[in-house]
């Protein structure tokens, strides 16, 4: 990546302006995507899995004003009954849109003078701080990295839209030859899992080494064009694929293919994006699978979801050269992988040869998020920090952990330690898989 690319600028910054440039960059983002959308279609209940629109708007900001300006010493800007409006522990998401929230315009006003007391207040910290909250600008990374996991989750609500025609203007993505598919050999040994980065989240860390043997992985995701072969094949009706759960959870829900695709004659898929229909591009990583799906998936080919301690193993290498990201240590751009959200979906795979690890594994990060066949616990060592309620709240059987990102993540919330998890029932989010398999 070019070091005057702002990705590579903002990480050789010091943590303040970093933090600065991070902050500025998730509000444009959040201007972008809903500028122009009518109050109707803000306030609006699109879907009982997510908020409101306009409800994330003044969230993302009243977290900005808990964590960068009272938690730091400055005055408050609101009141605690303001706090619990929009504390989404609160409130389930399926009924956000029946509280007496700020009209749409109020939200964005609430917002932007957050911002404008936090970028006042943070001329008053050194650089050098050793208060735990400030060392390294760790609440400032974490405050710029919520704003943008905000903005993915609104990305996932305007897919779900169908009341207004969304038609994001999209970069461009890269359109390859073919990729064929093929397994790659990773050797065992120790990995270093986890991350110690002042801007890791709690879950994160500490960094520890584990063991992980010898194992197959698939070089790239599973595809549209893969995927549609299982249900061919009649997958979605052979028990013998499914976990027992899921199984069940598939015939009550009657489910038969990948959400959002729309079946045509003759076995031809359509797909639903956003706010329009296109054919189903067989080349590009299948998206909007559940945990359940992928499994059955893998047990359909012979194969197996890789652990999470196997994901970071590919990404990262063994221990004795780890690395931050799939091809090293330099921050991702555009030419190692589809991030940022400004495409509005993934890429054929085989798009980001720049992007591969050395062994050859190719789009780990970006595209799409990942299913490992792990469960969500903390780390050993696991200390909660700064608050319970970002990850130990979830910790337990309940939830699989998702790695890698998505086309929808932004680049300052994506590393091979990243982790993110989710019910295994969830198909609205941007996942997918590849699958891995026992050396034998």
């Amino acid at each position: 990546m070019s070091l005057d690319s702002p990705v590579a600028r903002a990480r050789a910054l010091p943590w303040k302006a970093r933090a600065v440039e991070e902050l500025t960059a998730a509000r444009a983002r959040m201007r972008r995507m809903l500028e122009g959308l009518p109050g109707s279609v803000l306030v609006q209940q699109h879907s009982p899995l997510m908020s409101p629109l306009f409800w994330d708007v003044a969230h993302v900001a009243n977290q900005e004003e808990q964590w960068l300006l009272r938690a730091l010493g400055a005055p408050a800007l609101t009141t605690a009954d303001f706090d619990a409006l929009y504390d989404a522990f609160r409130h389930p998401r399926a009924t956000r849109c029946q509280l007496p929230l700020l009209p749409p315009a109020q939200a964005f006003a609430y917002a932007a003078r957050v911002r404008e007391a936090v970028l006042e207040h943070l001329q008053r910290f050194p650089e050098d701080s050793d208060v735990p909250l400030l060392r390294g600008g760790l609440v400032f990374g974490l405050v710029a990295q919520h704003e943008q996991q905000h903005l993915e989750t609104l990305c996932a609500t305007l897919q779900w839209m169908t009341s207004h025609a969304y038609r994001p203007a999209a970069r461009p993505r890269p359109r390859p030859g073919r990729a064929a598919q093929g397994e790659v050999y990773l050797p065992g040994g120790l990995v270093r899992l986890g991350s110690d980065s002042p801007w890791a989240y709690d879950n994160e860390r500490p960094a520890h080494l584990v063991r992980v043997p010898g194992f197959l992985l698939d070089a790239h995701p599973v595809t549209n064009g893969d995927y549609a072969v299982f249900v061919a094949s009649g997958g979605y009706e052979d028990a013998r694929w499914w976990d027992p759960q899921g199984y069940a959870w598939i015939r009550e829900q009657g489910v038969r293919h990948p959400l959002f695709w729309i079946p045509q004659a003759g076995g031809a898929w359509l797909r639903r994006r956003f706010g329009w229909v296109e054919p189903l591009p067989a080349d590009e990583p299948v998206q909007h699978v559940c945990w359940y799906e992928a499994d059955a998936y893998a047990r359909w080919a012979g194969k197996r979801l890789p652990t999470e301690a196997e994901w970071e193993r590919a990404a990262s290498g063994l221990a004795g050269a780890s690395r931050v990201f799939p091809w090293g240590d330099t921050p991702a751009g555009r030419e190692r992988a589809n991030l940022g959200g400004d495409t509005w979906g993934p890429s054929p795979v085989g798009s980001y040869p720049a992007g591969a690890t050395p062994e050859g594994i190719w789009g780990l990060i970006g595209d799409v998020w990942e299913w490992t066949s792990s469960t969500f616990h903390g780390h050993p060592g696991f200390v909660a920090f700064p608050y319970r309620e970002y990850s130990e709240v979830f910790f337990g059987t309940e939830y699989r952990v998702l790695k890698g990102g998505a086309w929808a993540s932004a680049p300052v919330a994506v590393r091979n330690s990243f982790r993110n998890w989710d019910y295994p029932i969830r198909r609205h989010i941007f996942a997918g898989f590849r699958c891995a398999r026992d050396a034998r």
